[in-house]
């Protein structure tokens, strides 16, 4: 088993080192386009992260070189965070083997209780990895959208995120002065910058969690936009997605 994963290392990091150079060679950034490349294909390669049975496995290696390898190069440093945690960042391996993520337990963490995504990276899951479906279900059905927003658009990902988290705040506060000052004005403008974001709207509705508690009631879209991809046997309590 460990030469198989040695020889998946090295077969990855080596494909990986060669369509990120190839992608950012236009650029004059070739040999920095090698080395996210091959580092990613190489630690991906190890942990068996790309699913190659599936078209998805594929694609998700290809995107993570080239097009989307700005936030790859940003994934590489959170697992580097993760590396100077107790046990690794509680790598969770079942949630990630042929998952086409990586999934942390700790790792790089931005705001308690909430789990965020980072290129093909998802941190703050906590203690999902034991018997909660529920809770497995936020890496499984909404993080895991997460990351295929930024494998489909690329560095234009977080530009359009980050651009809708200070746009919608702005828009919260001016809502807040006009007609919802019976709330408090951090929780409108949370509202309107995190939960009506378009990706999590997208992401929440996956997860069959639309509208998700903590939105603050008539601001936004009351239906979900695209339907679930699985359903929850039973209602449960509410998770802290990122």
């Amino acid at each position: 088993m460990v030469r198989s994963a040695a020889a998946e290392a090295v077969a990855t990091g080596l494909g990986g080192g060669v369509l990120g150079g190839a992608a950012l060679a236009a650029f004059g950034l070739g040999w920095p386009g090698v080395a996210i490349g091959a580092v990613n294909g190489g630690l991906s390669g190890w942990r068996r992260t790309y699913d190659w049975q599936r078209p998805t496995g594929w694609l998700a290696f290809a995107l993570d070189s080239t097009w989307a390898s700005p936030l790859t190069a940003a994934a590489l440093f959170t697992h580097a965070v993760a590396a100077l945690q107790p046990e690794r960042g509680g790598y969770v391996a079942d949630l990630s083997q042929r998952a086409n993520r990586h999934v942390y337990r700790r790792g790089f963490r931005v705001r308690r209780g909430f789990l965020i995504t980072i290129g093909n990276t998802v941190h703050g899951a906590g203690d999902i990895a034991a018997t909660d479906a529920r809770r497995r279900r936020v890496v499984t059905d909404h993080e895991d959208v997460h990351v295929w927003q930024g494998r489909w658009l690329g560095p234009l990902y977080p530009l359009l995120y980050g651009g809708w988290m200070l746009l919608g705040g702005a828009l919260g506060a001016a809502v807040w002065a006009v007609r919802r000052r019976d709330q408090p004005i951090g929780k409108v403008m949370e509202t309107c910058a995190y939960y009506l974001n378009p990706f999590e709207w997208w992401a929440y509705s996956r997860d069959a969690n639309w509208p998700p508690r903590g939105k603050v009631a008539g601001l936004g879209w009351r239906r979900a936009v695209v339907r679930p991809l699985s359903r929850p046997a039973r209602p449960a309590p509410p998770a802290a997605p990122g």
